[in-house]
């Protein structure tokens, strides 16, 4: 139980700050799923479509330190190998 008022601000704080967080890494699970089930697919229209606003998704996530720079860039390194 927080005991001064900095403390029960922090509280309220944290529990915005992890609703917004738990949204951006549910955005950037559902693009990737998207992603693979479009590669599944194989429908290239589609896909290259979508991979720009993939590509923007895990940036976004990223920046936010949601995930690591290097895995969003991993991530979409992989995708585009996948595409060609």
């Amino acid at each position: 139980m927080p005991n001064t008022k900095s403390a029960i601000r922090r509280i309220r704080r944290v529990k915005k700050q992890t609703a917004v967080n738990r949204i951006r890494k549910s955005k950037y699970k559902s693009a990737i799923k998207q992603m693979e089930t479009l590669l599944k697919t194989g429908d290239k229209k589609k896909i290259t479509a979508f991979f720009p606003k993939f590509q923007s998704i895990l940036m976004q996530v990223a920046k936010s330190k949601i995930i690591s720079r290097k895995t969003a860039s991993r991530k979409i390194s992989r995708a585009s190998k996948k595409i060609k």
